[in-house]
């Protein structure tokens, strides 16, 4: 019976690595747009050309979901070996979409200060890639534990 209970959530760890990165990725891309539609108001309404730039910072919490799918696609793996690690694919989710809602939050302060002084660009982009890092690194630790839990 137990058996047969953990194979019907055997693709819980899969699903989650992949949905809750996308999550992080799909709420942080909505905060860091809402702030550069906010930062193209205030040049529209001041005659100002609006910077296509800014888009740059709504994307960047994007590359999450990219992650979090490389990392369902070695769990799937794993699960074929008999291993579930459900452990990985939510906690390392959840960090990866993490990652992505606070890029995103970065990215719409960015996107307001560019918006305004129209300078620092490289500045912003090195927050958001360190902000990245962390999701690199989750998903880089990940890859190496199911290694070596599927090995």
């Amino acid at each position: 019976m137990e058996t047969a209970l953990l194979s019907q959530f055997k693709d819980l760890g899969v699903a989650a690595a992949l949905g809750l990165a996308a999550v992080g990725s799909g709420i942080g891309a909505g905060v860091a747009g809402m702030a550069v539609v906010g930062a193209w108001k205030k040049a529209f309404a001041q005659n100002k050309p609006a910077s296509f730039m800014l888009l740059v910072f709504v994307g960047a919490p994007l590359t999450q979901t990219i992650y979090g799918m490389i990392l369902m696609n070695k769990m799937a793996e794993a699960v074929s070996k008999g291993v579930y690690a459900w452990d990985v694919g939510i906690f390392c989710g959840l960090a990866m979409g993490f990652s992505a809602l606070m890029q995103g939050k970065a990215g719409a302060c960015a996107a307001d200060a560019m918006g305004e002084t129209g300078k620092g660009f490289g500045n912003y982009i090195v927050v958001l890639g360190i902000i990245e890092t962390v999701a690199l690194f989750i998903m880089a630790f990940s890859l190496g534990l199911l290694g070596k839990l599927a090995g």
